[in-house]
Protein backbone atom coordinates (compact mmCIF):
# COMPACT_ATOMS: atom_id res chain seq x y z
CA UNK A 1 0.00 0.00 0.00
CA UNK A 2 0.92 3.82 -1.04
CA UNK A 3 -0.28 4.80 2.54
CA UNK A 4 0.03 3.44 6.12
CA UNK A 5 -1.03 3.88 9.51
CA UNK A 6 0.10 7.41 11.57
CA UNK A 7 2.25 7.10 14.17
CA UNK A 8 0.89 7.91 17.33
CA UNK A 9 2.78 11.11 17.32
CA UNK A 10 1.41 12.54 14.12
CA UNK A 11 -2.19 11.39 15.29
CA UNK A 12 -1.79 13.18 18.44
CA UNK A 13 -0.30 16.39 16.58
CA UNK A 14 -3.04 16.59 13.96
CA UNK A 15 -5.88 15.98 17.26
CA UNK A 16 -4.44 19.13 18.85
CA UNK A 17 -4.49 21.47 15.55
CA UNK A 18 -8.00 21.35 14.78
CA UNK A 19 -9.29 24.95 16.44
CA UNK A 20 -8.29 28.13 14.53
CA UNK A 21 -7.23 31.61 15.21
CA UNK A 22 -6.31 31.26 18.80
CA UNK A 23 -9.31 29.82 20.61
CA UNK A 24 -9.41 30.92 23.93
CA UNK A 25 -10.18 27.30 25.65
CA UNK A 26 -7.54 25.98 23.67
CA UNK A 27 -5.01 28.86 25.34
CA UNK A 28 -6.10 27.42 29.05
CA UNK A 29 -4.97 23.68 28.00
CA UNK A 30 -1.87 24.81 26.55
CA UNK A 31 0.33 24.80 29.66
CA UNK A 32 -0.68 21.46 31.30
CA UNK A 33 0.51 20.33 27.73
CA UNK A 34 3.04 21.54 26.76
CA UNK A 35 6.03 19.26 29.05
CA UNK A 36 4.01 16.07 27.07
CA UNK A 37 3.86 17.70 23.42
CA UNK A 38 7.71 18.81 23.82
CA UNK A 39 8.48 15.16 24.98
CA UNK A 40 6.48 13.50 21.90
CA UNK A 41 8.54 16.02 19.34
CA UNK A 42 11.43 15.16 20.79
CA UNK A 43 11.05 11.30 20.35
CA UNK A 44 9.74 12.17 17.02
CA UNK A 45 13.14 13.75 16.08
CA UNK A 46 15.14 11.06 16.95
CA UNK A 47 13.16 8.44 15.49
CA UNK A 48 13.27 10.50 12.43
CA UNK A 49 17.06 11.04 13.03
CA UNK A 50 17.69 7.01 13.22
CA UNK A 51 15.06 6.90 10.12
CA UNK A 52 18.10 8.97 8.02
CA UNK A 53 20.29 6.24 8.11
CA UNK A 54 17.75 3.06 7.07
CA UNK A 55 17.70 2.54 3.14
CA UNK A 56 14.13 3.01 1.66
CA UNK A 57 12.71 2.53 -1.45
CA UNK A 58 9.35 3.54 -3.22
CA UNK A 59 7.07 5.87 -4.48
CA UNK A 60 6.57 9.52 -3.47
CA UNK A 61 3.86 12.21 -5.28
CA UNK A 62 4.87 15.53 -4.94
CA UNK A 63 2.47 18.07 -6.57
CA UNK A 64 3.05 21.93 -7.24
CA UNK A 65 2.06 24.50 -9.50
CA UNK A 66 2.24 23.72 -13.19
CA UNK A 67 5.04 26.90 -13.63
CA UNK A 68 7.15 25.00 -11.84
CA UNK A 69 7.37 21.93 -13.69
CA UNK A 70 7.18 23.62 -16.60
CA UNK A 71 10.71 25.30 -15.90
CA UNK A 72 12.04 22.26 -14.32
CA UNK A 73 12.08 23.73 -10.81
CA UNK A 74 10.43 21.03 -9.20
CA UNK A 75 12.13 18.19 -11.27
CA UNK A 76 15.58 19.40 -10.52
CA UNK A 77 15.07 20.11 -6.56
CA UNK A 78 13.89 16.74 -6.38
CA UNK A 79 16.66 14.91 -8.12
CA UNK A 80 19.14 16.87 -6.11
CA UNK A 81 17.87 15.69 -2.94
CA UNK A 82 17.79 12.28 -4.08
CA UNK A 83 20.97 12.84 -4.81
CA UNK A 84 21.60 13.78 -1.31
CA UNK A 85 20.27 10.98 0.26
CA UNK A 86 21.80 7.93 -1.58
CA UNK A 87 20.14 5.52 0.57
CA UNK A 88 16.20 6.54 -0.14
CA UNK A 89 15.54 4.98 -3.73
CA UNK A 90 12.87 7.44 -4.64
CA UNK A 91 10.45 7.05 -7.76
CA UNK A 92 8.65 10.75 -7.91
CA UNK A 93 5.70 11.30 -9.71
CA UNK A 94 4.30 14.46 -9.94
CA UNK A 95 1.08 16.23 -10.44
CA UNK A 96 -0.18 20.01 -10.74
CA UNK A 97 -2.08 22.06 -8.54
CA UNK A 98 -1.74 25.45 -8.01
CA UNK A 99 -1.25 26.70 -4.52
CA UNK A 100 -4.37 28.09 -3.90
CA UNK A 101 -6.36 25.40 -4.95
CA UNK A 102 -4.41 22.84 -2.65
CA UNK A 103 -6.77 22.81 0.12
CA UNK A 104 -10.13 22.04 -2.54
CA UNK A 105 -7.83 19.22 -4.60
CA UNK A 106 -5.96 17.55 -1.33
CA UNK A 107 -9.43 17.24 0.53
CA UNK A 108 -11.24 15.32 -1.79
CA UNK A 109 -9.44 12.38 -1.06
CA UNK A 110 -6.82 12.79 1.41
CA UNK A 111 -4.89 9.40 1.40
CA UNK A 112 -4.91 9.46 -2.49
CA UNK A 113 -3.55 12.95 -2.11
CA UNK A 114 0.50 13.79 -2.48
CA UNK A 115 2.09 13.00 -0.05
CA UNK A 116 3.98 16.45 -0.24
CA UNK A 117 2.52 19.33 -1.69
CA UNK A 118 2.36 23.54 -2.04
CA UNK A 119 -0.23 25.51 -0.40
CA UNK A 120 -1.41 29.31 0.32
CA UNK A 121 -1.29 29.23 3.23
CA UNK A 122 -5.08 30.65 4.04
CA UNK A 123 -5.45 26.78 2.62
CA UNK A 124 -4.40 26.07 6.35
CA UNK A 125 -6.98 26.09 8.35
CA UNK A 126 -8.93 23.77 5.98
CA UNK A 127 -6.29 21.18 5.57
CA UNK A 128 -6.01 20.82 8.87
CA UNK A 129 -9.18 20.23 9.60
CA UNK A 130 -9.15 17.14 6.83
CA UNK A 131 -6.30 15.81 8.40
CA UNK A 132 -4.44 16.76 5.35
CA UNK A 133 -1.06 18.28 7.19
CA UNK A 134 1.22 16.99 9.41
CA UNK A 135 2.94 19.22 12.39
CA UNK A 136 6.71 19.97 12.48
CA UNK A 137 9.03 19.17 15.29
CA UNK A 138 12.26 18.93 16.00
CA UNK A 139 14.97 20.51 13.86
CA UNK A 140 12.25 21.10 11.00
CA UNK A 141 10.51 22.79 13.54
CA UNK A 142 14.01 24.80 14.66
CA UNK A 143 14.98 25.44 10.86
CA UNK A 144 11.58 27.61 10.04
CA UNK A 145 11.91 29.30 13.42
CA UNK A 146 15.51 30.58 13.04
CA UNK A 147 14.95 31.40 8.83
CA UNK A 148 11.47 33.17 8.84
CA UNK A 149 10.45 36.51 10.05
CA UNK A 150 7.66 36.47 12.91
CA UNK A 151 5.13 37.52 10.38
CA UNK A 152 5.55 34.36 8.02
CA UNK A 153 6.24 32.69 10.78
CA UNK A 154 2.60 33.15 12.03
CA UNK A 155 1.28 32.33 8.69
CA UNK A 156 2.56 28.75 9.22
CA UNK A 157 1.11 28.36 12.67
CA UNK A 158 -2.25 27.35 13.69
CA UNK A 159 -3.43 26.38 16.87
CA UNK A 160 0.42 27.27 18.39
CA UNK A 161 1.29 24.16 15.69
CA UNK A 162 3.65 24.88 12.93
CA UNK A 163 2.01 22.86 9.71
CA UNK A 164 4.18 23.93 6.74
CA UNK A 165 7.19 25.15 5.41
CA UNK A 166 7.31 28.26 3.76
CA UNK A 167 8.75 29.22 0.81
CA UNK A 168 8.07 32.51 -0.32
CA UNK A 169 5.62 35.74 1.18
CA UNK A 170 2.40 36.47 -0.16
CA UNK A 171 1.95 39.91 -0.34
CA UNK A 172 1.24 43.06 -2.35
CA UNK A 173 2.58 46.49 -2.71
CA UNK A 174 3.10 49.28 -5.15
CA UNK A 175 4.30 49.84 -8.51
CA UNK A 176 4.55 53.30 -9.95
CA UNK A 177 6.19 55.53 -12.52
CA UNK A 178 9.42 57.24 -11.11
CA UNK A 179 8.71 60.10 -13.91
CA UNK A 180 5.11 60.69 -12.72
CA UNK A 181 6.05 60.28 -8.54
CA UNK A 182 9.12 60.99 -6.55
CA UNK A 183 10.06 58.88 -3.97
CA UNK A 184 8.28 61.41 -1.21
CA UNK A 185 4.73 61.37 -3.59
CA UNK A 186 4.79 57.85 -2.96
CA UNK A 187 4.68 58.27 0.73
CA UNK A 188 0.68 59.07 0.59
CA UNK A 189 -1.92 57.94 -1.73
CA UNK A 190 -4.01 61.24 -1.59
CA UNK A 191 -0.64 63.08 -2.90
CA UNK A 192 -0.66 60.23 -5.73
CA UNK A 193 -3.95 61.21 -7.07
CA UNK A 194 -3.25 65.00 -7.05
CA UNK A 195 0.42 64.04 -9.01
CA UNK A 196 -1.19 62.08 -11.71
CA UNK A 197 -3.59 64.15 -12.47
CA UNK A 198 -1.40 66.77 -12.88
CA UNK A 199 0.65 64.30 -15.48
CA UNK A 200 -2.91 63.71 -17.29
CA UNK A 201 -2.61 59.98 -15.71
CA UNK A 202 -4.07 57.70 -12.89
CA UNK A 203 -3.82 55.85 -9.62
CA UNK A 204 -5.22 52.13 -10.46
CA UNK A 205 -6.28 50.08 -7.32
CA UNK A 206 -8.67 47.00 -7.26
CA UNK A 207 -11.16 48.61 -5.00
CA UNK A 208 -13.32 45.59 -6.15
CA UNK A 209 -10.79 43.23 -4.92
CA UNK A 210 -11.42 41.82 -0.76
CA UNK A 211 -7.90 40.85 -0.48
CA UNK A 212 -6.97 44.63 -1.28
CA UNK A 213 -9.89 46.72 0.00
CA UNK A 214 -9.16 45.93 3.41
CA UNK A 215 -5.92 48.33 3.16
CA UNK A 216 -8.44 51.74 3.71
CA UNK A 217 -10.31 50.15 6.60
CA UNK A 218 -7.27 48.79 8.40
CA UNK A 219 -5.93 52.68 7.72
CA UNK A 220 -8.46 53.97 9.94
CA UNK A 221 -8.77 51.80 13.06
CA UNK A 222 -10.54 48.63 11.77
CA UNK A 223 -9.55 45.05 12.43
CA UNK A 224 -10.07 41.73 12.10
CA UNK A 225 -9.97 39.42 14.89
CA UNK A 226 -7.97 42.04 17.46
CA UNK A 227 -4.63 41.13 16.24
CA UNK A 228 -5.74 38.50 13.91
CA UNK A 229 -6.26 35.36 16.28
CA UNK A 230 -8.56 36.26 18.68
CA UNK A 231 -12.15 35.18 17.51
CA UNK A 232 -13.92 36.63 20.37
CA UNK A 233 -12.89 39.90 18.74
CA UNK A 234 -14.67 39.57 15.54
CA UNK A 235 -14.04 41.75 13.08
CA UNK A 236 -14.55 45.29 13.38
CA UNK A 237 -15.85 47.27 10.09
CA UNK A 238 -18.28 49.34 11.80
CA UNK A 239 -18.65 52.38 13.29
CA UNK A 240 -17.51 56.37 12.54
CA UNK A 241 -14.58 55.50 11.69
CA UNK A 242 -15.43 52.99 9.05
CA UNK A 243 -18.18 54.68 7.78
CA UNK A 244 -15.77 57.62 6.80
CA UNK A 245 -13.59 55.07 5.07
CA UNK A 246 -17.10 53.99 2.69
CA UNK A 247 -17.26 57.57 2.58
CA UNK A 248 -13.85 58.53 1.38
CA UNK A 249 -13.85 55.43 -1.09
CA UNK A 250 -16.97 56.51 -2.69
CA UNK A 251 -15.15 60.35 -3.29
CA UNK A 252 -12.05 57.85 -4.74
CA UNK A 253 -14.35 55.86 -6.90
CA UNK A 254 -15.76 59.45 -8.71
CA UNK A 255 -12.56 60.87 -8.77
CA UNK A 256 -11.17 61.89 -12.50
CA UNK A 257 -7.39 60.68 -10.70
CA UNK A 258 -8.46 56.76 -10.09
CA UNK A 259 -9.36 53.61 -12.10
CA UNK A 260 -11.27 50.88 -10.53
CA UNK A 261 -8.28 48.37 -11.32
CA UNK A 262 -10.52 45.14 -12.71
CA UNK A 263 -9.95 42.53 -15.13
CA UNK A 264 -6.15 44.08 -15.56
CA UNK A 265 -7.38 47.56 -16.65
CA UNK A 266 -4.18 48.66 -13.81
CA UNK A 267 -1.68 46.97 -15.74
CA UNK A 268 -2.66 47.57 -19.26
CA UNK A 269 -2.35 51.00 -18.88
CA UNK A 270 0.44 51.17 -16.49
CA UNK A 271 2.93 53.96 -18.65
CA UNK A 272 0.66 55.31 -20.63
CA UNK A 273 -3.00 56.24 -18.59
CA UNK A 274 -1.77 54.80 -15.68
CA UNK A 275 0.81 55.71 -13.37
CA UNK A 276 0.57 53.75 -10.40
CA UNK A 277 -0.27 49.82 -9.67
CA UNK A 278 -1.21 47.98 -6.55
CA UNK A 279 0.23 44.54 -7.24
CA UNK A 280 2.70 41.66 -6.32
CA UNK A 281 5.29 39.50 -7.96
CA UNK A 282 3.36 37.97 -9.92
CA UNK A 283 3.65 41.22 -12.20
CA UNK A 284 7.07 42.29 -12.05
CA UNK A 285 8.24 41.08 -15.16
CA UNK A 286 5.32 42.80 -16.97
CA UNK A 287 5.42 45.76 -15.22
CA UNK A 288 9.32 46.31 -15.82
CA UNK A 289 8.13 45.74 -19.80
CA UNK A 290 6.04 48.67 -19.14
CA UNK A 291 7.88 51.33 -17.10
CA UNK A 292 11.58 50.30 -17.90
CA UNK A 293 13.88 51.97 -15.63
CA UNK A 294 11.51 54.10 -15.09
CA UNK A 295 9.69 51.14 -12.73
CA UNK A 296 9.63 52.59 -9.03
CA UNK A 297 8.41 49.93 -6.60
CA UNK A 298 7.68 50.65 -2.68
CA UNK A 299 5.44 49.40 0.35
CA UNK A 300 2.40 50.92 0.57
CA UNK A 301 1.44 54.73 1.39
CA UNK A 302 -0.18 56.17 3.66
CA UNK A 303 -3.80 57.89 3.23
CA UNK A 304 -5.57 60.57 4.86
CA UNK A 305 -9.24 60.10 5.76
CA UNK A 306 -11.61 61.75 7.82
CA UNK A 307 -8.64 64.65 8.62
CA UNK A 308 -6.55 61.82 9.77
CA UNK A 309 -3.40 60.36 8.13
CA UNK A 310 -3.70 56.22 8.71
CA UNK A 311 -0.61 53.38 7.21
CA UNK A 312 -2.42 51.58 4.42
CA UNK A 313 -2.22 47.93 5.37
CA UNK A 314 -2.34 44.56 2.62
CA UNK A 315 -2.67 41.39 4.00
CA UNK A 316 0.66 39.34 4.63
CA UNK A 317 0.80 35.75 4.08
CA UNK A 318 3.10 32.98 2.70
CA UNK A 319 3.12 30.28 0.02
CA UNK A 320 4.15 26.95 1.57
CA UNK A 321 5.17 23.24 1.66
CA UNK A 322 3.40 20.49 3.58
CA UNK A 323 3.74 16.77 4.35
CA UNK A 324 0.76 14.23 4.20
CA UNK A 325 0.15 11.99 7.58
CA UNK A 326 -0.74 9.57 4.98
CA UNK A 327 2.50 9.35 3.36
CA UNK A 328 4.25 5.72 3.71
CA UNK A 329 7.49 7.32 5.09
CA UNK A 330 6.88 10.31 7.15
CA UNK A 331 10.88 10.91 7.25
CA UNK A 332 11.45 10.93 3.73
CA UNK A 333 8.22 13.59 2.83
CA UNK A 334 9.31 15.42 5.80
CA UNK A 335 12.91 15.58 4.32
CA UNK A 336 11.83 16.44 0.91
CA UNK A 337 9.44 19.62 2.24
CA UNK A 338 12.17 20.97 4.19
CA UNK A 339 14.61 20.67 0.82
CA UNK A 340 12.11 22.29 -1.14
CA UNK A 341 11.69 24.93 1.13
CA UNK A 342 15.69 25.18 1.84
CA UNK A 343 18.33 27.88 1.25
CA UNK A 344 19.50 26.31 -2.29
CA UNK A 345 15.49 25.49 -3.03
CA UNK A 346 14.49 29.08 -2.62
CA UNK A 347 17.48 30.86 -4.29
CA UNK A 348 16.75 29.01 -7.27
CA UNK A 349 13.00 29.77 -6.94
CA UNK A 350 13.73 33.37 -7.19
CA UNK A 351 16.29 33.07 -10.32
CA UNK A 352 14.12 30.94 -12.55
CA UNK A 353 10.43 32.27 -11.07
CA UNK A 354 11.51 35.52 -9.48
CA UNK A 355 9.79 34.16 -6.23
CA UNK A 356 11.01 36.41 -3.29
CA UNK A 357 12.68 34.08 -0.68
CA UNK A 358 11.56 33.58 3.20
CA UNK A 359 14.12 32.61 4.22
CA UNK A 360 16.04 35.83 6.09
CA UNK A 361 19.51 34.24 5.15
CA UNK A 362 19.41 35.35 1.70
CA UNK A 363 20.46 38.49 0.76
CA UNK A 364 18.56 40.12 -2.43
CA UNK A 365 19.49 43.94 -0.78
CA UNK A 366 20.01 45.42 -4.42
CA UNK A 367 16.42 43.91 -5.71
CA UNK A 368 14.17 47.07 -5.12
CA UNK A 369 11.37 44.45 -5.01
CA UNK A 370 12.60 42.21 -2.45
CA UNK A 371 13.29 45.72 -0.37
CA UNK A 372 9.57 46.85 -1.26
CA UNK A 373 8.18 42.97 -0.08
CA UNK A 374 10.65 43.27 3.76
CA UNK A 375 9.43 46.91 4.00
CA UNK A 376 5.88 45.30 3.72
CA UNK A 377 6.58 42.53 6.29
CA UNK A 378 7.62 44.97 9.01
CA UNK A 379 6.25 48.19 8.39
CA UNK A 380 2.83 48.25 6.27
CA UNK A 381 1.27 44.58 6.68
CA UNK A 382 -1.49 42.27 9.12
CA UNK A 383 -1.60 38.63 8.68
CA UNK A 384 -4.17 37.33 7.46
CA UNK A 385 -5.80 35.78 9.63
CA UNK A 386 -6.29 31.55 10.20
CA UNK A 387 -9.83 30.86 11.38
CA UNK A 388 -13.19 29.81 9.84
CA UNK A 389 -14.62 33.08 10.78
CA UNK A 390 -12.06 34.69 7.86
CA UNK A 391 -14.40 33.46 5.53
CA UNK A 392 -17.38 35.90 6.46
CA UNK A 393 -14.94 38.52 5.29
CA UNK A 394 -14.36 38.13 1.61
CA UNK A 395 -17.75 38.63 0.09
CA UNK A 396 -19.43 41.59 2.35
CA UNK A 397 -16.03 43.01 1.15
CA UNK A 398 -16.14 42.63 -2.33
CA UNK A 399 -19.53 43.59 -2.46
CA UNK A 400 -18.90 46.71 -0.93
CA UNK A 401 -16.43 47.71 -3.57
CA UNK A 402 -18.71 46.49 -6.67
CA UNK A 403 -21.59 48.38 -4.54
CA UNK A 404 -19.08 51.62 -4.29
CA UNK A 405 -18.11 51.88 -7.65
CA UNK A 406 -21.40 51.00 -9.28
CA UNK A 407 -23.27 54.13 -7.04
CA UNK A 408 -25.50 51.83 -5.17
CA UNK A 409 -23.37 52.82 -1.70
CA UNK A 410 -23.24 56.54 -1.61
CA UNK A 411 -22.41 59.12 0.63
CA UNK A 412 -25.75 59.46 2.02
CA UNK A 413 -26.44 55.75 3.02
CA UNK A 414 -22.24 54.93 3.38
CA UNK A 415 -22.98 54.84 7.24
CA UNK A 416 -25.72 52.32 7.13
CA UNK A 417 -24.55 50.33 4.08
CA UNK A 418 -21.18 50.01 6.76
CA UNK A 419 -23.03 48.86 9.26
CA UNK A 420 -24.90 45.86 6.97
CA UNK A 421 -21.35 44.97 5.87
CA UNK A 422 -19.95 44.85 9.29
CA UNK A 423 -22.89 42.62 10.38
CA UNK A 424 -22.81 39.88 7.57
CA UNK A 425 -18.69 40.18 8.12
CA UNK A 426 -19.70 38.92 12.10
CA UNK A 427 -22.88 36.38 11.39
CA UNK A 428 -21.55 32.90 12.49
CA UNK A 429 -19.88 30.31 10.49
CA UNK A 430 -21.78 27.36 10.06
CA UNK A 431 -20.73 24.28 11.63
Amino acid sequence: MKKKALSLFLVTAMAVSMVGCGSKDADKNTDKNTDKKDTEVAAATEKEAAAEDEAWEGDLTVWSPQEDQDTNWLQDQCEAFAAEHPNWKINFNYGVCPEGEAKDNVTKDVEAAADVYMLANDNIPDLVSAGALSELGGDYLGYVTSTNSDSILASVTYNDSVVAFPFTPNTWFMYYDKSVFSEDDVKNFDTMLEKAGEAGKKVSFKLTDSWYIEAFYVANGCTLFGDGTDTDAGIDFGGDKAAAVTEYLVDLAANPNFLVDADGSGLAGLGDSVAALFSGTWDAEAVKEKLGDNMGVAALPTVTIDGKEGQMKSFIGSKAIGVNPNAENQQVAMSLAAYLAGEKAQTAHYEMRNLLPSNINISLADDPIATAVTNVMTDTSIMQPLCKEMSNYWSPAENMGKNIQSGEVTKDNAAEKTEEMNTTMNTDVAE
